[in-house]
């Protein structure tokens, strides 16, 4: 359940907001389906994604390229309370905030964004910055809209900074990127990652419904069996020139375990990919 919940908006919509979670929930945690950055103030340090390896732990941070996919994350616990700040970054706010061109430190992206949700261990910056954004909540009174944009820049600013997380810089820069990718760019560029369809939908900007109408029209199948195909492919190639174990190919390939692993395997190839493996070495 939601304990509390509040925001403090900028332009009419949220910037900031402050939620703090009993779990279990039976819905999401609801956010804007904007991008967003969530610090953790505190936590029962449970693992909420394990395919993201995202923890709800004190002092850590969160980005979302989705808030809706944040969301879903931070409601995953199974049982705790934790409390947190996120910053949201509408494309309107962003718009208005920048309308004389981006951020320093800003680069255009060479390719989509490929992981849409990254965990870091927040800089004392970082901690600093929610500290201020806290006592916001406490004295309103103190809040202008010219404190709140220099809060929004400063924030980017740090973000577009972080040089130890590619990731997340790569994050950032897609929130001022001019270049638009076309739909077999994003779907070949999250094909081998952890992604649903539904998290395809959203990263292409369509309902599931039209996802699934556009992608059976450009690939003549459905999404769930082009991603495995794809995945089992990439195994395969992995498996001639790596020296990781089969269960490692497979996590970096997508795949959630082992098992899922060699049942589709086989039926694409006719053998286990230790057998597939073992072959390759004879030869």
């Amino acid at each position: 359940m939601i304990v509390n919940h509040k925001t403090i908006d900028l332009f009419d919509k949220p910037l900031f907001t402050w939620v703090n979670i009993r779990t279990p929930m039976e819905t999401s945690v609801p956010l804007p389906s904007e991008a967003c950055f969530a610090y953790i103030i505190d936590g029962d340090d449970q693992v909420v994604s394990f395919e993201d390896g995202i923890r709800v732990e004190a002092g850590q941070a969160i980005l979302s390229l989705c808030g809706q996919m944040m969301g879903h994350t931070l409601s995953e616990q199974e049982y705790g309370q934790f409390t947190s700040i996120i910053v949201h970054f509408h494309k309107e706010v962003l718009l208005k905030v920048y309308e004389n061109g981006p951020p320093p430190f800003w680069k255009e992206l060479e390719e989509p964004v490929t992981q849409y949700i990254v965990q870091m261990a927040a800089s004392e910056l970082v901690k600093q910055y929610f500290a201020g954004v806290a006592c916001f909540f406490h004295n309103r009174e103190a809040i202008s809209q010219d404190i709140l944009i220099l809060k929004l820049k400063e924030i980017i600013l740090l973000l577009l900074q972080t040089k130890d997380a590619p990731v997340v810089t790569k994050i950032m820069s897609s929130l001022f990127s001019q270049r638009t990718f076309g739909f077999k760019e994003i779907v070949e560029a999250h094909i081998c990652g952890p992604v649903t369809t539904e998290n395809l939908a959203l990263l292409t900007n369509r309902s599931i419904s039209t996802f699934k109408r556009e992608f059976k029209k450009i690939y003549n199948t459905t999404p769930g069996n082009y991603i495995i195909n794809k995945r089992v492919e990439k195994v395969a190639k992995l498996l001639k020139v790596s020296d990781e174990s089969i269960s490692s190919v497979g996590y970096e390939c997508g795949f959630s375990s082992p098992a899922h692993l060699s049942r589709v395997f086989k039926t694409k190839y006719g053998m286990t990919p230790s057998e597939y493996r073992l072959n390759l070495s004879d030869k």
